[in-house]
């Protein structure tokens, strides 16, 4: 390890032109080598799977989906043109052939998304797209998306747990309900947001199902 730290601090970075470049071209006989903010900025290509290969900017991947464009057309996902043909910073789903993003955006969504629900924003395919986004250079991460990690989304993944009936009679409280007879907890079956003890709402014990006013209309909840 020690060798291979002392020969990356002597490698110089043919962009820069400065030393401490630790990435090589795997291309045969190729001997570039790069720092990686240097590669990534100049038309270097990076792989996040299989082997980890890295790639000068002459013999980086390139699309080979035929795709055309007026010159006119736009990111779909950041709505700012785009460049008139295929390259390094401009990109095209290889499935529908019509959704052309920059590089940069495609790269923030598949940090959002995560390998699990990284896809084409317009045609949403995987198949194909997610293996050439990877071949291109773009990472993928392996976890879930960053919305569901998001505090603020928390709640929907939680079973609602109260009684919303205008007056619980129950001497526990709203908060709490029995496994079965007249205090077990029933949620609306439309939308699941509101509950009720089946006493506070005068319904029989044998009752499994019942809507909320809200979904059913006032007064016309269903009762099963």
């Amino acid at each position: 390890v020690p060798e291979v730290v002392l020969l990356c601090s002597l490698q110089m970075c043919y962009v820069c032109g400065e030393r401490g470049a630790t990435i090589t071209c795997q291309e045969k006989r190729c001997k570039h080598s790069f720092h990686y903010p240097c590669g990534n900025e100049n038309g270097c290509i990076s792989q996040f799977f299989g082997q980890y290969r890295s790639f000068c900017q002459e013999h980086s991947p390139a699309q080979t989906v035929q795709a055309q464009q007026d010159g006119k057309t736009l990111c779909v996902i950041c709505l700012e043109r785009v460049g008139d043909k295929l390259s390094y910073h401009t990109m095209v789903c290889p499935s529908c052939r019509q959704a052309w993003f920059h590089r940069g955006c495609i790269q923030q969504q598949a940090f959002h998304a995560g390998l699990l629900c990284f896809r084409c924003p317009q045609c949403n395919d995987r198949e194909k797209f997610l293996p050439e986004m990877s071949t291109l250079g773009i990472q993928v991460p392996t976890r879930q998306p960053a919305w569901e990690a998001d505090s603020d989304f928390l709640d929907t993944y939680q079973r609602h747990s109260r009684c919303d009936a205008s007056q619980c009679h129950y001497a526990q409280g709203r908060e709490q309900a029995e496994e079965e007879g007249p205090w077990y907890l029933l949620l609306c079956c439309s939308c699941a947001a509101t509950g009720t003890h089946r006493r506070c709402s005068a319904l029989k014990d044998s009752t499994v199902t019942w809507e909320c006013d809200s979904c059913a209309g006032l007064g016309t909840g269903k009762r099963r």
